[in-house]
């Protein structure tokens, strides 16, 4: 990576933005929130003074739709209430439209550095997360419902944590098809998949499935089989030296998920190295060993932690989403038009004891969107995701590498299916890495009309 691409300060601050939001929790907390904020913002600020030839369209396509919101915001809490919440939404807006400004100035060169730093970002995401059971250190592990640890990294929150982790690891499965040869790319993009099973949320999981084929529109597929099959398959080694450390009642051990850590890294990283018929005879071990592992375990009783694991992850029910989501669905309809308010709902369910729980987010974004800011509010978000659209398909015909631009629109499309599970734009990192992607796979400056890149694509 280009050393000096990073020197703009633009982006410096852009980068202490997101270290700072994924540091302080996520952002979560107030002043978390704050800084975050005015590093992007100042970001913008310093880009605004840059002398750099953009085209202005896209960018004010997605401020005026982001201003409309605002907008509306801020009425909604005047005839409502919630004026701190609609404060909160506005700069969050800012934080997005000033990170998708800073990143669309930059050029290819500087956007490759860019997503190097946050896939770099993300493994410390990733480690953490996986320390975090490994050890049980509770900052970096939260105990769910009594039963199993859960990586939650230094975001402290698990399902967040999976929701940057299964993007970061798109961006950096991108930059590994770029450069194959590279040893640290594929030790990255295996870390960020390890960080991200640690987690055990089943929303990265479908995340990350949902933006993998998005990168078939600039690989072929035996290239992403060719990385993705070791990598996966290395993760899993990984996570499965975690089995003992997940669930609740007994110690950690941390000697199995250490060298497990270290079994998968080797598959991941020299696999993809074996020419086809090593490559193939590797596979056929592999194979071979797993069918065994599976018979062996089939003739015998679960082991107690697999059960537990099981009986907790490996289904789609959630009580509590399914109860906030019954909640949200009434308050849609005592109020479809106009909304309730910014951050007035409140939502309330029984669990499976009988006893009334109370939530203020619905675990997911957009009916939460509908209930705050009603079908109004709505509308106004479609038109903000149109305008991202409109931003993605120009940056796709201005010369950006084809690669990097995948990568950008796979992680972004992982943001969109995780925000439909959780609250993830309470967190102020989240919306930052957003406009920090949309940028990244805008137009080129003074190059939207250049032709589409072709052939080998070499990350700087």
């Amino acid at each position: 990576m280009d050393s000096l691409a990073l020197q703009r300060f633009p982006l410096i601050a852009v980068l202490a933005a997101a270290t700072a939001g994924l540091v302080a929790q996520g952002g979560f907390y107030l002043p978390g929130r704050v800084l975050v904020t005015a590093l992007a913002l100042t970001a913008f600020a310093l880009a605004l003074r840059e002398k750099t030839t953009v085209t202005a369209v896209p960018l004010i396509a997605v401020a005026g739709a982001a201003a409309a919101i605002a907008a509306w915001a801020i009425v909604r809490a005047a005839t409502a209430g919630g004026g701190a919440t609609a404060a909160g939404i506005c700069a969050t807006l800012a934080v997005v439209v000033g990170a998708v400004a800073v990143t669309g100035r930059t050029r290819a060169d500087e956007r490759w550095s860019l997503a190097n730093a946050l896939v770099a970002l993300g493994v410390l995401v990733a480690v953490t997360a996986w320390a975090g059971v490994a050890w049980r250190i509770e900052r970096w592990s939260v105990l769910v419902e009594t039963k199993l640890w859960r990586g939650a990294s230094t975001l402290t929150y698990p399902n967040a944590a999976a929701a940057v982790l299964a993007a970061l690891a798109l961006l950096a499965l991108a930059s590994l098809l770029a450069g194959p040869g590279s040893t640290w790319r594929a030790v990255a993009a295996y870390l960020l998949l390890v960080g991200l099973g640690a987690t055990l949320s089943r929303a990265g999981a479908l995340a990350f499935a949902a933006g993998v084929p998005v990168l078939f529109f600039a690989s072929t597929v035996r290239a992403m089989l060719r990385h993705l099959a070791p990598l996966a398959l290395g993760a899993a080694v990984a996570v499965a030296g975690l089995v003992p450390s997940f669930p609740a009642g007994g110690d950690p051990e941390p000697l199995p998920a250490v060298g497990a850590l270290l079994l998968g890294g080797l598959l991941a990283v020299h696999l993809p190295r074996l020419n086809s018929r090593r490559l193939l005879a590797a596979w056929a071990g592999v194979l071979a060993a797993t069918a065994g592992a599976v018979a062996w375990l089939a003739s015998r009783p679960l082991p107690a932690q697999l059960d537990a694991i099981a009986v907790r992850r490996l289904t789609l029910e959630s009580m509590g989403r399914e109860g906030a989501l019954r909640s949200a669905l009434d308050q849609v309809a005592a109020h479809p038009v106009l909304g309730t308010g910014p951050g007035r709902a409140r939502f309330f369910w029984s669990d499976y004891e009988g006893k009334l729980v109370a939530s203020r987010w619905a675990h997911n974004e957009y009916l939460q969107w509908l209930v705050d800011l009603g079908a109004v509010g709505l509308v106004l978000l479609g038109v903000l995701g149109a305008a991202v659209v409109v931003v993605l398909r120009r940056g796709r015909r201005s010369g950006a590498p084809p690669l990097l631009w995948t990568g950008a629109v796979a992680a972004i499309a992982a943001l969109a299916v995780h925000s439909a599970f959780d609250f993830l734009w309470e967190l102020a990192v989240v919306p930052l890495l957003f406009g920090v992607l949309v940028g990244m796979a805008g137009p080129l400056p003074g190059e939207e009309s250049a032709p589409s890149l072709t052939g080998e694509e070499q990350p700087q």
